[in-house]
């Protein structure tokens, strides 16, 4: 009764910083997905090119900086063209809203059209330009994160020697870490070239449709698609919705809608996965409930980290004996992955 009464007090605080350190906490696991990508780049860099690891460092930390402040204002620059489009769009998606919901009945219709008049929109387009001038100070505090993470990357293996007291416990703690990199690494370069490839052909189907925003969904559709299963749909929807309010066209909105969807489903599930292989053995659940967790903890940005954070809970978890039950559960086939195939690759790799 008192081990489950102080564990439920111990939970209780530690979602209270979650929440409460949100901001702090988000960019910290940024910053730590930054220096891991990048810290793979280095090396490759100085191996194979043989330039000095201060040289590279200093070039990785200027291209972080450049390309997380160029990000930034890209996305603040598509959100105030958004916002501004929005407004002058107003009228005509009241005029169109009639129109797409006539067919599902005048009940329906009304239900419909007092939701829609009783959402603030104004008060989440304020909140939206808000949430995105918040970005600018977000990448500041990443870039600094980062920035220390390599001033004290030399001390780290020393680090956790001490804090292990124990050579051979230190040396398995370090396979951990490696492994959980390597996992997340190639999950996230993976994901990025799939979404990448996905916003460009939405991109070419509003510019061939004529329609304006081509960027702005674009740039959404690559953002989302980092959210599993949910986010495909979602830019599915948006990009369908705005197709129809730009245009009040119903064959053309069910065209892009249409194209929209074969290029989501091809790619999710022909190309997704024949990249990624057996990079991911995640539950498909256990992803739905990490989306929705993280979700509720710390909104969007969230559901972005939470296939990295579950990644690195279960192979943490399939090292821990009495946590091993949860490792398995959060596995696909009920075969958690501690990755040891990774350090037999390695082997493999080095022989």
């Amino acid at each position: 009764m008192q081990t489950g009464f102080l564990g439920l007090i111990a939970f209780s605080l530690l979602m209270f910083m979650l929440v409460q350190a949100k901001f702090i906490l988000i960019s910290l696991a940024i910053a730590i997905i930054l220096f891991s990508l990048t810290s793979d780049a280095i090396h490759a860099i100085s191996t194979r090119l043989r330039v000095p690891n201060w040289l590279a460092t200093t070039l990785a930390l200027i291209g972080i900086a450049l390309g997380l402040l160029w990000i930034s204002t890209t996305i603040v620059a598509q959100v105030n063209e958004v916002v501004f489009l929005a407004i002058a769009y107003a009228e005509q998606a009241q005029a169109a809203l009639p129109t797409l919901t006539e067919r599902l009945g005048p009940e329906a219709q009304e239900r419909i059209m007092t939701a829609l008049t009783n959402f603030n929109i104004t008060g989440w387009i304020r909140s939206l330009a808000g949430q995105a001038s918040g970005l600018l100070s977000g990448s500041v505090l990443v870039i600094l994160f980062v920035g220390f993470m390599f001033a004290e990357q030399v001390w780290f293996p020393v680090k956790i020697e001490r804090l292990a007291e124990d050579p051979e416990r230190a040396s398995q703690i370090r396979r951990i870490i490696a492994s959980i990199m390597h996992r997340v690494n190639r999950y996230l370069v993976v994901k990025t070239g799939v979404s990448a490839v996905t916003a460009v052909i939405v991109w070419i189907i509003f510019r061939v449709a004529g329609l304006e925003l081509a960027m702005a969904v674009a740039l959404l559709t690559f953002i989302l698609n980092f959210i599993p299963s949910v986010g495909s749909i979602v830019a599915t929807v948006i990009a369908t919705m705005l197709a129809f309010v730009l245009t009040g066209d119903t064959t053309l909105t069910l065209v892009v809608g249409l194209l929209c969807s074969v290029t989501q489903f091809l790619i999710g599930n022909i190309l997704d996965p024949m990249l990624l292989g057996q990079t991911l053995r995640l539950s498909s659940f256990g992803i739905i409930l990490s989306l929705a967790f993280w979700g509720a903890i710390w909104g969007v940005p969230g559901m972005f980290l939470a296939v990295p954070i579950m990644v690195a809970l279960m192979i943490i978890c399939a090292h821990i004996p009495w946590l091993r039950g949860l490792a398995v559960m959060l596995s696909r086939e009920g075969l958690p992955d501690d990755g040891s195939s990774d350090e037999d690759g390695a082997r493999k790799l080095a022989a």
